[in-house]
């Protein structure tokens, strides 16, 4: 069993507040598909439940964004609007967040992997 750690984070205005429940995390995922390039998030490369995501604050000021087949979520505050996490395409339900979005990590000076989800 990896080692897990709690990570927090938030919106950029802080009316939204969540934690997970993650092995550390390191580098980050950038998806070429076509919000995600327009977005320029940098992605955890690991995959939540809903129970390693917890919104600790703000659901409410929470609103989410569909397109296509719908099953991809995409999270953003409606106050900052910053986008802290989405459910995923390829298993829904499930989460990946924006590593900008999660305290004390530097996304910059992260390796990233590029995903081809513009293919899926």
């Amino acid at each position: 069993m990896e080692n897990r750690r709690t990570y927090h984070g938030s919106c950029h205005c802080g009316a939204v507040k969540f934690r997970i429940s993650s092995p550390e995390i390191s580098s980050g995922v950038r998806c070429n598909c076509s919000i995600c390039q327009r977005k320029g998030a940098l992605m955890t490369p690991y995959i939540y439940s809903p129970e390693e995501l917890v919104i600790e604050a703000g659901a409410e000021q929470l609103s989410v964004y569909q397109f296509g087949t719908g099953v991809a979520k995409h999270y953003f505050c409606k106050v900052c609007g910053i986008y802290p996490f989405h459910q995923t395409l390829r298993k829904a339900g499930y989460y990946r967040v924006n590593v900008g979005c999660i305290d004390g990590l530097e996304p910059l000076t992260m390796p990233v992997e590029v995903f081809d989800g513009r293919s899926l």
